[in-house]
């Protein structure tokens, strides 16, 4: 079975769910290809990741009707930032009064988001679904766009191809998209935890000897109370060992590795543990395809940025094929796709950069670079614009 469709987009996770909801009322026709089932589509299950979202996100998301989707309970402000190093009271911190705002974002689970965006594309019928399916082969046809093969026999012809496969992106390579990639050496373990003392929505980042800890403030749930995200990053062996331990060892464990700066801290979910890797895309578009999300921009999540730059490229994309599909312009045009390229390129390079070398220095052990994040921080902490910079960058707006 051939299939003729105007822009076929490989994976369904969040990026893809919203460029393609983005999509919606342009006139084209639009098909996600996702390996999983629908069910797991339209119930995702909780995976541990709390998503830090911008001012400028929460409007796309109003834009594209996911925010209203989501329960206002499961929104938890953040008001300020602290960053931590080792045993030191001393702390950079990032307040959002600085720029004339009562919060710096929100924090949203994951697996809402994703169910609120396959909720918003199932109701505005902007997309064809193909769940439990993959694409195994991909040839590129010119002018008459790609050709995709599934595993199920099924054939695409598309005249756009958009890869939202991730940040090991099959799609990508595929498509003869090289990418840079960085093995951080470290996995990520995060898990909602209780504890006695208040967070006052204040987010930690904690560079330990030896480890990295993070605190998302969360809203307290019924019978839970106070109630956070951690984050604990150890290199791999290490973590093994603390993914092991039973609950009560586990509890014990994250109390003392937090200092007890929060009280006693008891688990109160599940655990999910992920490696760290960044990836950055050589080119965002090729003629007849594109990449959005993690498949351009895979981010080190300790600038929290992953899915905000995500929502960004669904929107770029999404605008530019509006516009040039409304004065009957070919959707795959290259010059738009290079424009595409250029603006999320420069708009996510230099903080992708910057976060692999805060992730390097501030996990470096090596005497001077102790020294060196110690000056970093307190250079930083003393100089108003740079605090005022770095929350403004939080209500940027979108190209």
């Amino acid at each position: 079975m051939v299939m003729d469709v105007d822009i076929a987009v490989v994976g369904a996770g969040p990026a893809g769910l919203c460029f393609a909801r983005a999509m919606a009322g342009s006139g084209l026709t639009v098909t996600l290809i996702e390996p999983q089932p629908l069910a797991a589509l339209a119930d995702p299950a909780f995976d541990g990741r709390e998503i830090a979202l911008t001012h400028e996100s929460r409007r796309i998301m109003e834009d594209l009707d996911l925010w209203p989707r989501i329960d206002a309970a499961e929104i938890s402000p953040l008001r300020d930032a602290r960053v931590m190093d080792g045993p030191s009271l001393f702390a950079l911190n990032i307040k959002a009064s600085t720029v004339g705002q009562d919060q710096l974002g929100f924090l949203v689970p994951n697996h809402l988001i994703r169910r609120a965006a396959f909720d918003a594309v199932r109701d505005s019928a902007c997309a064809t679904i193909l769940d439990g399916r993959k694409v195994v082969g991909l040839e590129r046809l010119g002018a008459a766009g790609t050709r995709l093969d599934l595993d199920d026999g099924t054939t695409l012809q598309a005249r756009l191809v958009v890869a939202a496969d991730s940040r090991f992106s099959a799609t990508r390579e595929m498509l003869g998209i090289g990418a840079t990639r960085r093995d951080f050496g470290r996995t990520m373990l995060v898990c909602r935890m209780a504890h006695e003392k208040p967070h006052e929505h204040i987010a930690w980042e904690w560079f330990g000897y030896g480890q990295t800890l993070a605190l998302l403030p969360l809203n307290g749930a019924q019978g839970d109370g106070l109630q956070a995200s951690a984050v604990l990053t150890l290199p791999p062996e290490r973590m093994a060992k603390v993914a092991a331990m039973d609950e009560d060892e586990f509890n014990a464990e994250m109390t003392r590795r937090f200092d007890g700066r929060l009280g006693a801290m008891r688990l109160v979910s599940t655990r999910h543990s992920y490696p760290l890797v960044g990836v950055f895309a050589k080119s965002f578009a090729v003629p007849g395809a594109a990449l959005v999300g993690d498949a351009a921009v895979g981010m080190h999540p300790v600038t929290a940025h992953g899915f905000n730059f995500g929502l960004q490229s669904a929107e770029r994309l999404s605008m530019r094929i509006r516009k040039s599909a409304a004065i009957g312009l070919d959707i795959a045009d290259g010059n738009m796709l290079a424009e595409y390229d250029r603006v999320h390129r420069l708009a996510t390079a230099p903080l992708y950069e910057a976060t692999n070398m805060i992730a390097g220095i501030f996990t470096d052990e090596t005497l001077p670079a102790v020294a060196l994040r110690k000056t970093m921080l307190r250079v930083a902490n003393g100089l108003a614009p740079v605090k005022k910079a770095i929350a403004a960058h939080l209500t940027q707006s979108v190209a």
